[in-house]
């Protein structure tokens, strides 16, 4: 058993206690994965990272993330959450970008001023959901009339989003999932507050394994703004809000730079301590 440094940061929050908690382990290169898997289902925060060593060129540090479901190869709140604390630990970039290697390569994390902002990695799928079967079984898990959903696509960039477009907010708001006729799928629903509002668009994020909805999802927003974008529903930079029905205030920067879009929040420290494992 060995002392590890923990960091519990609140993603996507300029404050505590008002984004995606995530539980960073420092200095991990000593923990096997079964001890990663169990801390991770331990906290049964829905994320849990490790950071060690990086293994290729170019990279700061490498991250396994994990859920107490499993590791995942990328996920947007623990990428941000991670750099933030490796940061506040006394990390130093050897380029001006923190670059972090994990499942899914390199990510470069840019610092600014309003937070961090990762560049999303590329989609693996990205293409219309056509199988009249699924369409039909997405909207009985949001339990949406099958003609209030307006558009639906992959938008997997590792934890397998299909992205679900519908008229306003509002909607958005008032889903109430139907977690029997979800399972196996992740759900990423959004649509469009009006102009006048703070954010462009509110998001939920449904896990239908795990029976729970993420309170902000970087991984999702990032699959979003692409669709979004690409399609002209969003303009090339807005701020999507997430969490809501949560009693969370999560805020999202999504910016467009040609190909790249880079996910961008606020980072807020909660705790630091140790942790014996």
């Amino acid at each position: 058993m060995t002392s590890h440094a923990i960091s519990w940061v609140d993603v996507f929050s300029a404050a505590p206690l008002g984004g995606n908690p995530l539980a960073v382990v420092h200095a991990a290169d000593g923990l096997d994965e079964d001890t990663m898997a169990r801390f991770a289902r331990w906290t049964n925060l829905s994320e849990t990272t490790f950071l060690l060593e990086p293994t290729v060129p170019g990279a700061d540090y490498r991250v396994r993330i994990f859920t107490p479901g499993g590791e995942l190869p990328f996920a947007g709140h623990p990428t941000l959450g991670t750099a933030s604390a490796w940061l506040a630990l006394g990390g130093e970039p050897a380029g001006e970008d923190v670059v972090q290697e994990c499942g899914a390569g390199l990510v470069s994390v840019r610092r600014r001023a309003d937070g961090l902002s990762f560049a999303a990695p590329p989609l693996l799928r990205y293409e219309p959901v056509a199988e009249p079967a699924l369409l039909d079984r997405v909207a009985r898990s949001l339990r949406l009339d099958p003609s209030a959903v307006l558009d639906v696509s992959w938008l997997d960039n590792g934890p397998g989003w299909i992205g679900v477009r519908v008229a306003d907010a509002e909607t958005v708001l008032g889903v109430r999932a139907d977690w029997s006729a979800m399972a196996g799928l992740k759900l990423g629903v959004v649509g469009p507050h009006p102009e006048d509002a703070e954010c462009a668009v509110e998001v939920r994020a449904f896990v239908g394994d795990w029976v729970v909805e993420d309170p902000v999802t970087g991984s999702l927003n990032a699959g979003l703004a692409r669709w979004l974008t690409d399609h002209g529903w969003a303009p090339d930079r807005y701020v999507a809000a997430q969490g809501t029905v949560l009693g969370r205030t999560g805020r999202v920067l999504l910016e467009r730079d040609a190909e790249t879009v880079w996910v961008g929040g606020h980072v807020s420290p909660v705790v630091r301590g140790t942790v014996e494992l």
